[in-house]
C-alpha cells in the first residue's frame, strides 16, 4: 500500500538523491503518523478509561507521543531541505539528526512519565474491567502499527533516514506492547497480584530503552562516527576503475546529512602523464562517483615512478 501512496503523492519519487524528494518523503511519512497516531490515541484512551487499565492509558500516551514524533519528522523534513547560507556553507542536513534526537526525549519523556504511573498501580491497584469490543480495537491497533513499522522502514531506507528508521522501531515496539496489554489483561481475570501495573511498568521500560537507543544513534551522527566499510569500498573502487590510477589513500569521508555526503582521497598517478590529460580524467571520476553514489568527492593527485602498481 505504501508503494501506491507514494507513486501518488511524490512526484519524481524514484530520484531519491534530490533533496525535494526526501523532503517529500519525510513529509508523507510525517502526515501518515499524524493520522495513525492520533485515530490510535483517541480509541485506546476510550478503552482504557472504560476499562480502568493504566496499561492502555500508557500505550495511549505512547501513540500521543509518537504523533510528536511525526511532527518532528516533518519539521526536520523542511528545515534540513533548506539551502547553504553564509552560517551553514555545507547546507542544513544535519538538522534531520537532531530532529532524531528531539524525538528520543519525547519518547524518554514519556516513558518516564508512564512509569511513574505503572509504579503508583502496582501500589494501589484497581480492577480492570475489559469486552470483547476492546479486545478487537486493540487488535486493530496492533496492525495500524504493523503497517506503521512497515512503511516508515520502507521509506527510511529508500532515503536513508535514522528519523523514519527511529520510528520505526517505536512503531513495532508499540505493537509489542499492545500485544503484552491484551495478553496481560486477559491474564489479569485469573490472578491476584496486579498484572495490569506490572505491563505498565514494562511497557514504561520499553519505551524509555527505544528512547535511549535512539538519541545514541543521533549524537553519534551528530559527534561523527566512521563511515559505513561498504561506502569506503564503494568510493575505492570508483576511483580505481579509471585507467590511469595506480592506487588510492588518505580518504576522508564528511556527513553533513543524508545525501549531503563529501569526501576527498588521494590518487596516485604516473609522473610521466600529460597533466592536462590526467586532470581531465580525475574531473571524469569525480562526476561518476556523484552520480553513482551520490559524494561530492575531491580527488587530489600524487604523482609516482612508473614502477609503482595499481590497487
Amino acid at each position: 500500500m505504501i508503494k501506491l501512496i507514494i507513486k501518488k503523492f511524490i512526484p519524481n519519487y524514484r530520484d531519491t538523491t534530490s533533496v525535494t524528494v526526501r523532503e517529500a518523503y519525510g513529509v508523507l511519512s510525517g502526515v501518515l503518523g499524524i493520522i495513525c497516531n492520533l485515530l490510535l490515541f483517541t480509541v485506546k484512551l476510550a478503552v482504557g478509561l472504560f476499562a480502568c487499565s493504566i496499561a492502555v492509558i500508557s500505550d495511549a500516551f505512547n501513540n500521543l507521543s509518537d504523533l510528536g514524533s511525526s511532527l518532528i519528522t516533518i519539521f526536520g523534513a523542511k528545515l534540513s531541505n533548506r539551502p547553504p547560507d553564509k552560517e551553514h556553507p555545507h547546507g542544513h542536513g544535519r538538522l534531520e539528526y537532531i530532529a532524531s534526537l528531539v524525538v528520543s526525549f519525547i519518547i524518554f519523556g514519556v516513558g518516564l512519565q508512564l512509569l511513574q504511573s505503572a509504579v503508583e498501580k502496582i501500589i494501589a491497584p484497581t480492577a480492570v474491567l475489559f469486552s470483547p469490543a476492546s479486545l478487537a480495537i486493540l487488535l486493530f491497533s496492533i496492525m495500524i502499527k504493523l503497517w506503521m513499522f512497515s512503511y516508515n522502514r520502507y521509506i527510511g531506507k529508500t532515503i536513508n533516514s535514522g528519523v523514519n528508521m527511529g520510528v520505526a522501531r517505536d512503531s513495532l515496539n508499540d505493537a509489542y506492547a499492545t500485544g503484552a496489554v491484551i495478553a496481560g489483561t486477559i491474564l489479569g481475570r485469573y490472578v491476584d497480584f496486579p498484572v495490569d501495573g506490572l505491563l505498565g511498568l514494562v511497557i514504561s521500560l520499553l519505551i524509555l530503552y527505544t528512547g535511549f537507543g535512539m538519541a545514541r544513534d543521533s549524537v553519534n551522527l551528530l559527534l561523527g562516527s566512521p563511515p559505513d566499510p561498504q561506502l569506503v569500498d564503494n568510493i575505492r573502487s570508483c576511483v580505481l576503475m579509471g585507467k590511469n590510477i595506480r592506487g588510492v589513500h588518505d580518504l576522508i569521508v564528511h556527513d553533513y546529512g543524508p545525501g549531503r555526503v563529501t569526501a576527498s582521497i588521494h590518487a596516485e598517478v604516473s609522473h610521466a602523464l600529460d597533466l592536462v590529460d590526467i586532470h581531465a580524467e580525475i574531473d571524469e571520476i569525480e562526476q561518476f562517483v556523484k552520480k553513482k553514489l551520490g559524494i561530492e568527492i575531491v580527488i587530489h593527485m600524487d604523482p609516482v615512478n612508473d614502477h609503482s602498481e595499481k590497487g
